[in-house]
């Protein structure tokens, strides 16, 4: 029993060893055959690698390279073929090898190409090295251009992403490298670069950067400049100084692992300060710099890189008007100046279109684009104040409340809140029209009470603005951020019989030869607005500028606007229109500190005034294609007409309100503008003040008024 058990033991055993031996050898032989797949895939990689050398190093030098400078070049026009920004070598300052400081050439070769002095133009190792690090990652994650190669790329190819353009790249590098030297190489590279902000080559960088001649910097300055071509624009300074002073510091890194500078050195210079010029002569390089940044990202948009737009020859034609841009530029600094707003957060911006067909007229996004590059057109969230109000009452009209119906001007408090009007001054009733000609908070907060605050929030959102509004009585009087881009292009509305369009900067774009790659389609539109409300709205803002709070932005045609002035003086606004230009104007600081005595009736529109001036110069004098929307003012008694915020009888419903004759109504006084500030005379001139009827209004039906539909969709009536 004994035996046959260990036997049947042994066999046992036999087979499982027989059994792992298979199994061994089937391992064996797929390692094998894997083994001998990456030998032959190796093999038919370094083969490959030697053709490439061998037909790179047979190709003939190239003539005349020595002499050779960039003469294509990307121009952005504005809509009157004057050239507003040019990317070009024209600002190439050039500098010979001897003179560029030795720290510099260090931090370039330590961060772009450490092989440069070792390789014929390319870099076969550091292809074969990116090549399976891409792999790896499946994206790419490093590339593997020399400094020939990106020198290659800056004088004669674009800047496409194909292994055709890569090939060319490496035929041109090793053609490069027959024809000049290492050292010609490097001072061409130097010479050639883009740096951002303008700059071409080193020395520019040096003078735009830091006002300083090249061999002026130090060390920290150098190897900012030296970490600049990787992506310029994302290591601009300007645009943000953490991102540059954190690739100054892997720059200085490198410097450090290469041996090129000490320990001592290496934390000396991390610890640096970044102190950069403030560019005083920026206007004259870029006429409009906000908005060719923004034309920049509309390109980026369509799939041009900024690499392409920099180095492509395009010639782009913007929309801008350049005389207009010019004299808000000016008028910026001018006006800002002389109310002492002299700190670099003390800020205005401008904003115009034309709500027919979208195309943008003016773009300023601050006061000193050198100073600060954000932009405070598409970028800022402000609340506009009294501004805000049109949208406010356009909800009301759409409602079916009339221009001449009746609001009560007095104190109201609804729930733990009591507006007040900002001279506590009140009127007791007065027409919809004349509370919002002098701005009254008081009626705004009666008139969001009767019409509700979602209507007001939809007629917003489809009017264009996506910042979220509190569910708050308080967005009556502005309280809530929005973008100036949105909220200027929302009055659009009020200006184009309800339509609102989409505002855009490129009408076309062009190659070095003259070929459309590019032409900009009809403009989006939809319609949000009756015609009827925007009419109304547009009767009530002229009486803003004729007779109210924004007399001081009239410029002898016909145009409605309106002011607007946030709580402890932060923020004020002016936003106006013509039949076929919007502008708004904001001013106010980007640290949200008060500025005494600033309202939107009184800078901002002063900026207004001058820009639409120039803006509408040959566009007439014509008035508004709207119905006629006739205004009636007051004397002795309302007799049936329709009280808004009448406790006592809040529907109205077949009951006459009277009231006894007012005295003779005294000038209408800037609401937002404090005694201190305002002008000797601010009632419109004899000429422009509407006349009154001497009949009292005429009554109104007895029933509720039946609501207008609002032009919005189903979905968010």
């Amino acid at each position: 029993m004994s035996s046959s058990y260990d036997r049947y033991k042994r066999q046992r055993a036999a087979k499982d060893i027989a059994r792992e031996n298979v199994s061994r050898k089937k391992e064996n032989k797929f390692f094998a055959n894997l083994k001998l797949f990456v030998l032959t895939m190796t093999a038919f990689m370094l083969a490959g690698f030697v053709a490439l050398n061998l037909y790179l190093s047979s190709l003939p030098p190239i003539e005349n390279l020595e002499d050779y400078k960039p003469n294509i070049v990307t121009k952005f026009y504005s809509q009157d073929g004057e050239v507003i920004k040019t990317f070009t070598a024209y600002t190439y300052d050039r500098v010979d090898l001897k003179d560029v400081p030795e720290e510099l050439k260090n931090a370039l070769i330590a961060t772009e190409d450490k092989n440069f002095y070792r390789h014929n133009g390319y870099d076969i190792i550091g292809i074969i090295r990116s090549s399976i690090q891409n792999v790896v990652a499946r994206r790419a994650v490093q590339g593997a251009s020399t400094l020939t190669q990106q020198l290659a790329r800056i004088l004669f190819l674009s800047n496409e992403r194909t292994i055709t353009r890569k090939i060319k790249e490496l035929e041109v590098s090793a053609r490069i490298e027959k024809t000049i030297s290492k050292d010609q190489i490097l001072e061409m590279y130097l010479n050639n670069v883009y740096l951002g902000a303008g700059a071409y080559g080193v020395s520019a960088a040096a003078k735009i950067y830091f006002n300083k001649k090249l061999n002026q910097l130090t060390l920290p300055e150098l190897a900012l400049i030296a970490g600049l071509p990787q992506a310029p624009s994302v290591y601009n300074p300007y645009n943000s100084k953490d991102l540059a002073v954190q690739r100054r510091n892997q720059v200085l890194k490198r410097m450090l692992t290469m041996k090129y500078i000490s320990k001592e050195d290496y934390e000396k210079a991390i610890q640096a300060d970044l102190k950069l010029s403030t560019v005083p002569q920026i206007y004259t390089t870029n006429r409009a710099p906000y908005f060719s940044d923004y034309v920049i990202k509309e390109m980026e948009k369509l799939g041009f890189t900024e690499t392409d737009i920099i180095h492509g020859g395009y010639k782009v034609i913007t929309t801008l008007d350049s005389k207009a841009q010019d004299t808000a530029n000016e008028s910026i600094i001018k006006n800002m100046k002389s109310w002492g707003l002299t700190n670099a957060s003390q800020q205005a911006a401008v904003f115009s279109f034309s709500p027919i067909d979208g195309r943008i007229l003016v773009y300023a996004g601050g006061k000193n684009y050198g100073e600060s590059q954000f932009d405070r057109v598409t970028q800022a969230i402000r609340p506009p104040g009294s501004a805000f109000k049109p949208i406010l009452y356009a909800a009301a009209m759409e409602k079916g409340i009339s221009p001449n119906d009746l609001v009560d001007d007095s104190p109201i408090t609804i729930g733990n809140w009591s507006p007040h009007n900002s001279s506590h001054k009140y009127r007791g009733k007065i027409p919809v029209y004349k509370a919002l000609m002098i701005s009254s908070n008081v009626c705004a907060a009666r008139i969001i009470q009767e019409v509700g605050i979602r209507s007001v929030i939809q007629l917003a959102k489809v009017l264009g603005i996506s910042t979220p509004l509190e569910y708050d009585y308080t967005i009556s009087l502005g309280s809530n951020g929005v973008k100036m881009f949105e909220f200027v292009r929302a009055f659009g509305a009020f200006a184009n019989g309800g339509y609102v369009v989409q505002p855009y900067a490129i009408e076309r774009i062009e190659d070095s030869r003259g070929r459309v790659l590019y032409r900009a389609g009809k403009t989006k539109s939809s319609h949000q607005l009756s015609l009827k409300t925007a009419a109304e709205m547009t009767a009530m803002m002229k009486t803003v500028i004729l007779s109210g709070t924004g007399t001081g932005a009239n410029i002898g045609k016909p145009a409605a606007g309106k002011t607007g002035t946030t709580d402890d003086y932060k923020d004020a606004y002016f936003v106006g229109y013509t039949p076929d230009i919007v502008t708004g104007v904001w001013v106010g600081d980007d640290n949200n500190k008060r500025i005494n005595g600033l309202y939107g009736g009184t800078l901002p529109a002063k900026i207004w005034k001058e820009v639409m001036t120039v803006a509408t110069r040959d566009l007439g004098s014509k008035d508004f294609d709207y119905p006629e929307i006739e205004l009636e003012n007051y004397s002795s008694g309302y007799g049936n007409a329709k009280v808004i915020g009448d406790e006592e009888n809040p529907s109205n419903e077949g009951k006459e309100t009277v009231q006894p004759e007012p005295a003779a109504e005294e000038p209408v006084k800037q609401e937002e503008t404090p005694v201190s500030a305002q002008p000797k005379e601010t009632t419109a001139p004899a000429e422009n003040k509407p006349a009154t009827p001497a009949a009292p209004v005429p009554a109104k039906p007895a029933n509720k008024i039946t609501p207008i539909p609002m032009a919005v969709p189903e979905s968010l009536r």
